[in-house]
Formats: structure tokens, sequence, C-alpha cells
């Protein structure tokens, strides 16, 4: 779990989850684009790539290469451990 926190604790990361919710199925080049227009990062492609590479680790994003392309989805089943662990009243 502490993977999951570390990944949500960053605000690029968080951006790169809210575009793949968006729009699922990205490569690493559209998601640099959208961050660049929409959120203002202005990141490297590296510094993107390894953010993807926590997410993954923390299975929040799934990476599947497709001939020279990589696409990337978001999955958030990991994110109802937290609303398990700390469940809202009402």
């Amino acid at each position: 779990m502490d993977d999951l926190y570390r990944a949500i604790s960053d605000p690029t990361r968080r951006a790169i989850l809210d575009e793949l919710v968006e729009r699922d199925g990205q490569t690493l080049f559209e998601l640099c684009g959208r961050l660049t227009m929409k959120h203002g990062i202005g990141s490297s492609r590296q510094a993107i790539s390894q953010h993807l590479e926590v997410l993954e680790a923390a299975g929040l994003v799934i990476a599947k290469k497709e001939g020279r392309c990589k696409f990337h989805w978001f999955d958030g089943e990991p994110l109802s451990a937290i609303a398990e662990r700390w469940p809202a009243k009402r």
C-alpha cells in the first residue's frame, strides 16, 4: 500500500492519472503533449516515463507494448483499498 500512497502523492502523477481517466490507451508521446497543453507540465519524456513506472508499480497504470508503441491505461482498482481502510461515514 505504500507504493500506492507514494504514487498518488505527486501532482504530476495525479495529472497523468487524470489524463488517462479522460482518455485511456495513450502513448508516452500523447501523454506528454496533453500534460504540457492542459496542465503546463513541461517535464521531459524521460521524467514522465519514470512517473509512469511508479504508477505501474502501484498498479494504477497498465501498460501494453504494441509494435514500437507502448500504450497506458488507468486501473482504479488499487484505490479501493483506501476506501476499504477508511470507509466514508454518512
